[in-house]
């Protein structure tokens, strides 16, 4: 038994009492849909909703008197912030927060709520980073990493010690990465406790440091991703090591997999999971085939989801799935047109949400007007009969959603 498993167990052991043991169970309807055993670990149901509770509450847990005197700081997108600043005021220790200015405004507000002082700093993780070491330096705060420090990992890996217990017949994981934090917790104490388990990481194509750090390519980055909470340019060091030692392989997934996940989650599960913690389900999808038949564990890793960004993501989810559609129509600019094409609509079972006219920037006859409608649908085909009813009655018709899809294409 290595030290950092050893470490893991007494974490267990000291964080219990104050952490909540998620639920780790099978997803029927995702299993049936998958053509596997589905097992999710909500750890979106920790108070502050994220694992990061584990870590930073370790942590804290080991430091001594005089440091917790100190007080502690730490740079975080979000999570790491909320369950360090909770636990902080728990054992009543000052905590100080630098975020990036991109973070997500309800982390920003339930951070202040949970008692720590937020300081807004850069445009990534990487300058907020910077920043609150600089700061710790400056005024003797005692910085927590969000995931390069073992005593971190060692709490995040108690995850995997809940979720073997409940499923000891467990044959893969699927893990979020960013820095790493989680992933090497998860990787050491599951293979420490069962070898033949698979553990598996899974970035976002936007944010691929691990993956290109363990492969030995150049990373990309993108300006954002809707997986927010991982979106780190540079993994640990300590948790480079152990994901190379470790882990099996490391997935990769676009933001739309991402988005199509998060939405799947909210519909079957009817739990609200942030990009981070979708991703593994993202990359399941995606990579179906080699889990054919197999027991595989999710880790649904956080919750906390801007209510702006969540409505994009499930609008959007509409518009791919059919049941939201814009149609722009051409109609004769005079009094009754409206009237006649919103009757066909609703002979069709459609219902109208948005109606807006477009007489100046177009390049129709000045007797013509551009009317686009904003309609509920039942799904695709619906949309398809309602466009041939249109242009049966002689109306030229535009699917705007089919023709941004060509566009990108």
């Amino acid at each position: 038994m290595n030290q950092l498993f050893k470490d893991i167990r007494q974490a267990h052991e000291d964080i219990t009492p104050s952490i909540q043991r998620t639920q780790f169970v099978k997803s029927t309807t995702l299993s049936g849909l998958l053509s596997c055993h589905v097992f999710l670990k909500f750890e979106n149901h920790q108070f502050t909703a994220s694992f990061k509770e584990r870590g930073a509450l370790n942590r804290i847990l080991s430091m001594s008197a005089e440091e917790r005197a100190n007080g502690v700081i730490a740079a975080s997108a979000g999570n790491h912030a909320q369950g360090l600043a909770y636990h902080a005021k728990q054992h009543g220790i000052r905590s100080v927060i630098v975020m990036p200015r991109i973070a997500p405004q309800v982390k920003v507000v339930h951070t202040r709520a949970l008692g720590a002082e937020v300081i807004l700093y850069g445009d990534n993780f990487d300058e907020a980073h910077e920043h609150a070491l600089s700061l710790a330096k400056k005024k003797g705060l005692i910085f927590i990493h969000p995931y390069d420090d073992d005593k971190v990992i060692a709490g995040q890996g108690t995850i995997a010690i809940e979720m073997l217990e409940d499923v000891p017949n467990l044959d893969s994981i699927l893990v979020p990465i960013g820095g790493g934090g989680l992933i090497s917790g998860v990787a050491t104490a599951a293979k420490a406790i069962n070898p033949e388990v698979k553990v598996y990481g899974v970035e976002s194509a936007c944010f691929n440091s691990m993956y290109a750090h363990i492969n030995g390519v150049t990373p990309s980055f993108g300006s954002v991703t809707i997986a927010d909470g991982i979106a780190v340019k540079e993994p640990g060091k300590l948790t480079s090591k152990i994901v190379s030692e470790l882990v099996d392989d490391i997935f990769l997934v676009d933001e739309d997999e991402i988005e199509e996940a998060m939405l799947l989650l909210l519909e079957i599960e009817k739990t609200l999971v942030e990009g981070a913690g979708a991703i593994g389900l993202a990359a399941l999808k995606k990579q179906a085939e080699l889990f054919q038949d197999k027991n595989v564990g999710l880790i649904l890793c956080g919750g906390n989801v801007d209510p702006l960004t969540l409505t994009a993501i499930i609008d959007r989810g509409m518009v791919k799935a059919g049941r939201l559609a814009r149609l722009t129509v051409q109609i004769t600019d005079m009094p009754g047109s409206l009237s006649t094409v919103s009757k066909i609509f609703g002979e069709c079972n459609a219902n109208i949400d948005e109606v807006h006219h477009q007489r100046t920037f177009t390049t129709l006859p000045i007797q013509s007007t551009e009317v686009a409608f904003s309609i509920k649908t039942r799904d695709h085909q619906h949309i398809e009969d309602i466009i041939r009813v249109l242009s049966e009655n002689g109306y030229m018709v535009t699917d705007l959603a089919q023709q941004a899809s060509l566009n990108k294409v």
